[in-house]
């Protein structure tokens, strides 16, 4: 999912009651529901670097109680840093007003936070927003390797699109409603109350369950149409589920053939499926040397362990994005094979239905049918 989901789940978690249990538990929760995105600092080193570690060792189930150690030892260096300085702080009031010393000083600033910091309670909240990260990636069409090294398979529920606008309405009321009903209170005198927004946020955590669920049913009535339906004209040896935003009655099918893909939209609310073989039909591409040269390169040794619906084709000598031609003597050859995942190939990405042009895609240049010549991902070149 996306960064902005993410902290919000994170910031529901520790205003749920968690925050009821210890100081800084929103903070920690806010920041260990998103610290497992920190692998994207791989793309530093490129696109491919970065595809082949994202949603890698800190997406796992024995990566996210390292997350979570690490976001309370972050919350632990504030936490004496900001006692720290209020203690100064209070040392510097009590001398300037020449009175007793800060600890027997009823005026003077508190070095403690308004409830105690118990640490236990405080790595479980951080766990459990961690955790909640996991869980969110799962249920993308990006998927992640929640059993990694032990197991490199990939994983993806594919039940809500990357961007899902009906959480961040859900997130709204959750966490602005009752900031602007305190407003409220304040105006009128009404007492401040502690801990405001607990039934708001569990709203939005319980909304967000419900959704998946939803879709998770809708999906499986997508599936169910599929196969009773003969979509393609030969038998179907696959096939992918995908989402769109905000619509749940919405799904885009991939399904893989012997020797073709064919894509199919599928409204679970009408019972309608539209397929036009003329334009959402795409034969597999021929195994040249060129092809199998480019799958043994680093770009698609990482694109083939990430893509499921990976397809490769040799496009000829066409100049990928990002990436110059090869300056090469006349008597050598090169031509481009592109790799491209079906999953992200389809329009709610705001991808048109051209192989190659959808997010994602990655480009090789081979020479002479065998050495790598450049690799590129979203117009971004691999050094």
């Amino acid at each position: 999912m996306d960064p902005l989901t993410h902290f919000l789940t994170g910031a529901c978690i520790g205003r749920a009651g968690l925050n009821r249990k210890t100081a800084y538990a929103t903070l920690a929760a806010v920041l260990a529901a998103e610290a497992a995105d920190v692998d994207m600092l791989w793309s530093f080193a490129g696109p491919v670097e970065a595809l082949k570690h994202h949603r890698g060792i800190t997406h796992t189930f024995i990566g996210a109680p390292v997350v979570a150690a690490a976001v309370v030892g972050g919350v632990w260096l504030l936490d004496r840093g900001w006692t720290a300085w209020r203690l100064r702080r209070a040392s510097a009031l009590s001398q300037n007003a020449k009175a007793a010393p800060p600890q027997a000083d009823p005026g003077a600033p508190d070095p403690r936070p308004p409830q105690p910091v118990r640490w236990g309670w405080l790595y479980l909240t951080a766990l459990i927003a961690a955790l909640s990260h996991m869980l969110l990636d799962w249920t993308s069409n990006y998927g992640l390797r929640p059993f990694f090294p032990f197991n490199p398979r990939w994983y993806a529920g594919s039940l809500v699109f990357i961007v899902e606008p009906v959480f961040f309405a859900l997130f709204f009321f959750a966490l602005v409603l009752p900031w602007l009903f305190g407003l409220a209170d304040r105006e009128i005198g009404v007492r401040r109350v502690a801990f405001r927004g607990r039934g708001w946020a569990i709203f939005a955590l319980t909304g967000m369950v419900l959704l998946w669920g939803w879709r998770w049913a809708e999906q499986g009535r997508a599936r169910m149409l599929a196969e009773n339906t003969q979509i393609a004209a030969a038998p179907v040896k696959r096939m992918a589920l995908e989402p769109y935003p905000v619509n749940p009655f919405r799904w885009h099918a991939i399904l893989e053939t012997e020797t073709y893909y064919q894509t199919a939209e599928i409204d679970t609310r009408t019972g309608e499926i539209a397929s036009d073989p003329s334009r959402d039909v795409m034969y597999k591409p021929p195994a040249t040397a060129a092809v199998e040269a480019a799958k043994r390169t680093f770009l698609g040794q990482v694109y083939l362990d990430w893509g499921t619906w990976a397809v490769v084709r040799d496009i000829g000598p066409q100049p990928a994005p990002g990436l110059a031609p090869p300056h090469l003597a006349p008597n050598r050859q090169w031509t481009t094979v592109e790799f491209t995942d079906l999953r992200f190939a389809y329009p709610a990405l705001g991808a048109d239905r051209t192989p190659g042009r959808a997010p994602l895609s990655g480009w090789v240049y081979i020479v002479d049918g065998r050495d790598d010549a450049g690799e590129a991902m979203n117009g971004r070149e691999q050094r």
